[in-house]
């Protein structure tokens, strides 16, 4: 609810991220970044982006798809691997319709879920 009633910030939320180095990022590669939800659906929810300022898939190169979907698998195997959950919810919102809440800058969520959670 903070989110959904809080004035919406100036800027990507992705881009200033990189720009400032914050605690929420938790890896930067040349083409890829990982960063916490700063209002996460439960605990362990992640985003991945692309470096660039991009909206849609069809803007990527094949390199960078391939890096972008490889890092979403790098990071299913982490929280696998440390948070032990019982599946994952991995997607793409893509455009203001479809519940992109930052439409401007295409990024996955990687949920993780546990048997009788309820988010």
């Amino acid at each position: 609810m903070e989110y959904i009633l809080a004035d919406k910030q100036e800027g990507c939320v992705f881009c200033d991220a990189l720009a400032k180095n914050d605690d929420l990022t938790l890896y930067q590669g040349d083409d890829t970044m990982v960063m916490m939800n700063k209002f996460p659906y439960i605990n362990g929810h992640l985003l991945v982006a692309p470096i660039k300022h991009l909206s849609t898939l069809d803007q990527l190169s094949r390199h960078e798809m391939g890096e972008l979907l490889s890092t979403v698998e790098r990071s299913v195997d982490i929280l696998k691997q440390t948070m032990s959950p019982d599946g994952f919810n991995v997607g793409l919102n893509l455009g203001k319709v479809a519940g992109a809440g930052v439409e401007e800058h295409l990024h996955f969520h990687i949920v993780p879920r546990w048997f009788g959670d309820t988010n």
